[in-house]
């Protein structure tokens, strides 16, 4: 009976360390999976990247995080997204604008009334700092060549950007992808403090 019982006693005791031993492992498992999961995430669909300098002024402030949709995901790029680039030749950084014209578009820039226009039409930019005064070399009217985009900062005054004839307009492939949402903000260049309710999609 002693011996039943001791053999009773054997048994639960290794069914709780064997129940115990599953559970770690479940538990790695799934931390395992989670982190590879967020690994394949950043690597083939988003970016995590963050936003340098004033140029994007006031819809993105310097120091936000963006969530950057991967270029082979975005599809065809549309008037208003707000790209991620990198042209080396033109600027070392990762260079943040928005798509004024894409492909077969003309562009042209009223530089004393700071107004733009695409296909002869103003366009309403409800987005920019101020008007568009500064011209940077690139000649208009100006037609957006086959899988290009024309781009600009909303801070017209303070962006390098394709109206700088180095940079001009940008062929897609020099396309990183597109933003798509503050992850975290930056500080607000006038009050210097963080505005969290611009958390989530960007306009």
């Amino acid at each position: 009976m002693k011996r039943d019982r001791q053999a009773v006693w054997s048994g639960e005791t290794a069914e709780k360390n064997t129940g115990g031993g599953r559970e770690i492992y479940e538990w790695v498992q799934a931390l395992v999976c989670s982190v590879l999961a967020v690994v394949l995430l950043f690597t083939f669909v988003m970016r995590l990247i963050g936003v340098d300098g004033h140029s994007m002024v006031p819809t993105l402030q310097d120091g936000d995080r963006l969530l950057v949709l991967n270029a082979g995901l975005c599809g065809d790029y549309r008037q208003g997204d707000i790209v991620v680039l990198r042209k080396e030749s033109f600027m070392d950084s990762l260079i943040v604008k928005r798509v004024i014209a894409t492909e077969g578009q003309v562009v042209d820039i009223d530089f004393l009334s700071g107004t733009v226009f695409v296909d002869g039409t103003p366009l309403h930019e409800d987005y920019i700092n101020e008007p568009t005064y500064t011209a940077e070399g690139t000649e208009f009217p100006l037609t957006v060549p086959e899988g290009s985009v024309f781009v600009m900062g909303d801070n017209r005054n303070h962006s390098n950007d394709s109206r700088d004839a180095r940079l001009g307009t940008v062929d897609t492939r020099y396309l990183i992808g597109r933003a798509v949402l503050v992850a975290f903000p930056g500080p607000d260049a006038a009050t210097g403090e963080r505005n969290y309710r611009r958390i989530g999609g960007i306009a």
